[in-house]
């Protein structure tokens, strides 16, 4: 590391890029709708342009891993960081041209899926095991920040100029981040695994796939991640639908505000829990069940109103009730893989990319079949976390399977 960096550095300025990453996820969906008035596009383009974020976002983590340990956090999160400013800033030259636009979205999701691997593997190598916990705590709420300041803002500008805006900062932030940092090779000792596969690692990739322990996080973080997928792309859409206009689609800020708070609580009562002796597994069980069954309740109270203030708040508290989850499947990680829970975590988390991909185009289909009616939608959400959450009531352990 240059000594023009301290490690407070490091983690505001990967923070930072963590803030952008998640900024810019959000401004599709905000922006389709004007874009959808001006291109005419149907409601099933609307759904592939959405889901083409995530077709490039699910084949690079593994990559973004690999070519961090291979060639440097520093060169694959400079490349990260600009592949996904430029591909955000080309988006209003290439919009009118639908096939160049989801090219386009899938390059953006490309360099965002290169990201959370490389700051990960930035972290493991430059921030001392006593602050790391804080470190991804910034990390997180700096995403959470970024979502919540795009939702605020977009919806006030021209829809070209919030893709230039983030795109931007984006571009400055790579010519900082490349003149301000450099690699350094700290060894290994106290490196803790993440993303990165531990080089004693002598298990097997079907080790992953043959245990019921495992597959109930899986299953949970998919049906998790259905949800929150549908929500972060088509609610601006929804709430248009009930309609709001170009001030009231600020307040989709709110349900990612409930997301950051409810988190922070919940896992501060989660291991308040665990010290008055509950059993582990009755924890991440019990918070998983609230996170997947309290969403799922909330969004079918959600899709039955006709009132604007009444859908955001219903559908606040569900994201907020949502982000237990951290505190039970996502957490169950090191539990059952304490040796490879970085690795468990990268599966865990490619395989809950996919319902961005499905999520996008089955939402057209179910509304248009449906004549323009968006309750199946909401409906096959629930029935989705009520499932995962009870294959993870009766799945689940925290016995060691790996």
């Amino acid at each position: 590391m240059s000594s023009k960096m301290s490690h407070t550095h490091i983690v505001v300025l990967c923070s930072i890029a963590n803030f952008i990453n998640a900024a810019d996820r959000v401004i599709m969906p905000i922006a389709l709708i004007p874009m959808t008035n001006y291109f005419k596009w149907t409601m099933h383009w609307q759904g592939w342009i959405l889901s083409a974020f995530a077709f490039g976002y699910l084949s690079s983590q593994v990559i973004g891993a690999c070519a961090a340990k291979k060639f440097g956090g520093k060169l694959i999160l400079l490349l990260s960081v600009f592949l996904w400013s430029i591909s955000t800033v080309a988006t209003p030259w290439v919009s009118h041209n639908t096939f160049a636009l989801i090219v386009c979205r899938v390059m953006s999701g490309f360099g965002e899926g290169l990201g959370l691997p490389t700051i990960f593997h930035i972290f493991a190598n430059n921030i001392a095991i006593n602050e790391r916990s804080s470190a991804f705590g910034y990390l997180v709420a700096a995403g959470s920040v970024g979502q919540t300041v795009a939702t605020v803002i977009c919806p006030h500008l021209m829809w070209q100029t919030s893709f230039y805006l983030f795109g931007s900062i984006g571009i400055v932030w790579s010519l900082i981040w490349m003149s301000l940092y450099s690699e350094k090779d700290y060894g290994k000792n106290d490196e803790l695994p993440l993303i990165i596969i531990p080089q004693y690692s002598s298990i097997h990739w079907r080790k992953f796939f043959i245990y019921w322990p495992l597959w109930a996080i899986y299953i949970a973080h998919f049906t998790m991640n259905w949800s929150n997928y549908i929500i972060m792309h088509w609610l601006p859409t929804y709430l248009c639908y009930l309609g709001a206009n170009s001030q009231s689609i600020s307040l989709t800020a709110v349900p990612y505000i409930f997301n950051s708070v409810f988190g922070i609580v919940a896992g501060n009562y989660a291991d308040k829990l665990i010290d008055r002796r509950w059993s582990v597994l009755t924890v991440r069980r019990l918070m998983t069940t609230i996170g997947l069954v309290g969403p799922a309740i909330f969004l079918l109270l959600f899709c039955t109103v006709n009132s604007l203030a009444a859908a955001i708040i219903f559908i606040s508290i569900s994201m907020g009730l949502c982000a237990c989850n951290s505190a039970g499947h996502l957490s169950n990680h090191s539990e059952v893989a304490p040796n490879h829970a970085g690795i468990t975590f990268s599966v865990s988390n490619t395989l809950a990319t996919i319902p961005g991909i499905l999520s996008g185009p089955l939402t057209a289909e179910l509304v248009t079949a449906s004549h323009g009616r968006w309750f199946p939608v909401f409906i096959l959400a629930a029935a989705l976390n009520f499932t995962g959450s009870i294959i993870y009531c009766s799945q689940s352990s925290t016995s060691q399977v790996l």
